[in-house]
């Protein structure tokens, strides 16, 4: 089991382990994304959305919604840039947790949301509620860290992504090629096909399972994917704290 944590987190990574890990937070990004729309009425991942209707408050003179979405903008924003930081830094410090951090992170202020969720609703920061900043916040933290350790070839949060890529591959994998000896075999990636098929799978049943979750249970539906978060990331996190450095 600690060996499979490691595998996950660790800072060595692998297709297999960006794979394991990205579906598992595809999971974790429905669950937070429906559970969190229906604690404020907002999907807190959905940035083509934000600049969107900014543009559109923009144009109808709505300034309070055009403040409200740049503040979920800029919070996701920092997020991604936590991220980065965290990773840098950790990598410099040669740190086995460069990635578990983030992860760690993550998993805090899950906590804080499910504890604190409620009231955090009635904080009003730049025309958008403390709760929304803080799910774009964590949105964009998440979607940073599996982009950090895949090298931009997985993300979690971006399902429009990841349609237009499962539609390239179905286009290929209907595609008839009629003279291989002519033209270039179009062929689809297979794999690839399966990989976000999964990835949609697990980001639809998490919003199902956070939907229901905070339907029948409120903010405290959002602790068990806090606490499958923390303890992803315990091992690198313990390792550094147990071990010497490595060279």
């Amino acid at each position: 089991m600690l060996a499979y944590l490691r595998f996950m987190s660790g800072k060595e990574r692998t297709e297999a382990a960006n794979r394991h890990l990205g579906l598992t937070l595809a999971f974790v990004a429905g669950a937070v994304n429906a559970g969190g729309f229906l604690a404020v009425s907002q999907y807190t991942s959905h940035m083509t959305g934000v600049v969107s209707s900014l543009a559109d408050n923009l144009a109808l003179g709505q300034f309070a919604a055009v403040s409200a979405g740049t503040a979920a903008l800029v919070s996701f924003l920092c997020g991604a840039a936590t991220t980065a930081l965290l990773v840098n830094w950790a990598a410099r410090k040669r740190l086995r947790s460069r990635y578990a951090l983030a992860l760690m992170l993550e998993a805090a202020l899950l906590l804080v949301f499910g504890f604190f969720g409620a009231r955090l609703r009635s904080v009003q920061e730049f025309s958008a509620s403390a709760t929304v900043l803080l799910l774009c916040y964590i949105m964009g933290l998440q979607n940073a860290i599996i982009t950090k350790v895949s090298d931009a070839v997985i993300r979690t949060t971006h399902v429009t992504g990841l349609m237009t890529d499962l539609g390239i591959e179905l286009g290929k994998l209907v595609y008839w090629n009629a003279d291989p000896s002519i033209h270039k075999t179009v062929e689809a990636d297979r794999p690839k096909m399966a990989l976000l098929s999964s990835l949609l799978g697990l980001f639809f049943s998490g919003g199902l399972v956070g939907a229901f979750g905070f339907k029948y249970a409120g903010f405290v539906a959002i602790i068990p994917l806090s606490a499958l978060l923390f303890v992803i990331a315990i091992v690198p996190v313990w390792d550094d704290m147990t071990l010497p450095l490595e060279d």
